[in-house]
């Protein structure tokens, strides 16, 4: 039985990921920790396991479709490497009880910039702009003012990345489409690269710690996650994203009340 829900789970997170490029993580870390029994610690490491390991599939397919900004998605990995590694070193000494609280703050506010983000998109059309060129290599330039802003949202997703296990692309895309322009199609793949890097900073800063992790379940969830990730990217091209958006928001939402209620419960 608990295979099966690995397998469903993963399944979960996959589309997602591949469909919206974010949203991974917050439903694998209190499914970890409420359906599966993991302590908050070990679920956040695990969870972080999975969503890079899934992200590098997901990164290849956007890629192969052109819908990655390798040098924006590079960009924001290196910056936020710092708070990632925070974030993750943080976490492993942290309360489990406060993990969850905060945890569960955290998949409301996302519900709401989800939601949120869903009606600006139903108002304009993000394919129609140009990215704005905040960093380039050949003549190398930075435009100061969104240099300052990817640094701070970067920084800011890498500690959400190393303390929770989420990989912060609800941050991460909004950034992209609202600071430097990008289609969303473009923000999707690139926040994908972001997450999968961000989660590699923050697996690098857990080691060396006491957790111990349970590897045949991270291989299960993590084939599911894999194979579910390749449809939903193909999925996410042919389905309004505000109507996803929406559907993602509401779920984010129950599930934060339910973490906050088992948090209380505890």
């Amino acid at each position: 039985m608990e295979v099966v829900l690995e397998v469903v789970v993963g399944v979960v997170v996959g589309l997602v990921m591949g469909t919206l490029g974010a949203g991974g993580g917050i439903i694998s870390v209190p499914a970890l920790v409420f359906l599966l029994g993991q302590p908050p610690a070990v679920a956040t490491t695990t969870s972080l396991v999975i969503i890079g390991t899934t992200g590098v599939f997901s990164v290849v397919q956007h890629g192969r479709a052109g819908n990655v900004a390798w040098v924006d998605g590079c960009a924001f990995g290196v910056l936020g490497a710092g708070g990632a590694l925070l974030g993750s070193r943080v976490a492993t000494v942290a309360d489990p009880r406060l993990t969850l609280g905060l945890f569960a703050v955290l998949l409301v506010i996302t519900a709401s910039v989800m939601w949120h983000r869903s009606r600006t998109e139903e108002r304009t059309d993000p394919d129609e702009r140009e990215p704005d060129r905040w960093l380039t290599w050949r003549p190398f330039s930075v435009d100061p003012r969104r240099g300052v802003l990817v640094l701070v949202v970067a920084s800011a997703a890498g500690v959400l990345t190393g303390f929770f296990g989420v990989g912060g692309g609800f941050a991460i895309v909004p950034a992209l489409t609202l600071v430097l322009g990008m289609p969303m199609a473009l923000a999707v793949g690139t926040s994908l690269l972001v997450i999968t890097l961000n989660s590699v900073t923050g697996v690098l800063g857990r080691l060396g710690t006491d957790l111990h992790l349970d590897w045949s379940l991270i291989v299960v969830f993590t084939v599911a996650a894999v194979l579910s990730s390749l449809v939903g990217g193909r999925v996410g091209r042919h389905v309004d994203p505000a109507l996803l958006q929406r559907g993602f928001a509401v779920m984010l939402l129950l599930v934060g009340v339910y973490t906050a209620a088992s948090t209380v419960l505890l």
